[in-house]
């Protein structure tokens, strides 16, 4: 039996985890207005640091003050469905630039989206980057 790479499994994913493929493309490049295109108008982003936001606008602004810049190596995208909505949960990897340059990677992810009518209603982001930055000032081992 052939292995299937693993792009190869992304490239062939169900509608909604596709449209949170397509969002988190987007806002990698960063676009936030393209990425807004794949949520509601009433869409809740709860990002890492508790904040909420209503556009990929302020998530685009929080990561800029973050990151030089950052990027998702995606690891796997799991759908359940539930009476008229679609839960999503991308997992994988953050790689990029704190701001002074230092480049890094493998900082694991878990974002959570609640999909209805083909449209991301609501957003939950998790990630190390606090205690990456808590172990890069010294405050933990």
């Amino acid at each position: 039996m052939t292995e299937t790479p693993a792009q190869n499994v992304l490239d062939t994913l169900p509608p909604e985890a596709q449209t949170v493929r397509d969002f988190l493309d987007a806002s990698m490049k960063p676009d936030p207005d393209l990425a807004a295109t794949f949520m509601s108008d009433d869409v809740v982003i709860t990002f890492t640091d508790g904040q909420k936001y209503d556009h990929p606008a302020g998530t685009t602004a929080f990561n800029a003050a973050r990151y030089k810049w950052v990027k998702k190596k995606f690891g796997q995208f799991d759908v359940a469905k539930n009476d008229g909505e679609t839960v999503v949960y991308s997992t994988g990897w953050l790689y990029g630039e704190w701001p002074d340059g230092t480049a890094f990677d493998g900082n694991r992810y878990v974002d959570r989206f609640v999909i209805k009518n083909g449209k991301i209603v609501k957003m939950d982001v998790w990630n190390e980057s606090a205690e990456r930055i808590l172990v890069r000032k010294g405050i933990r081992a």
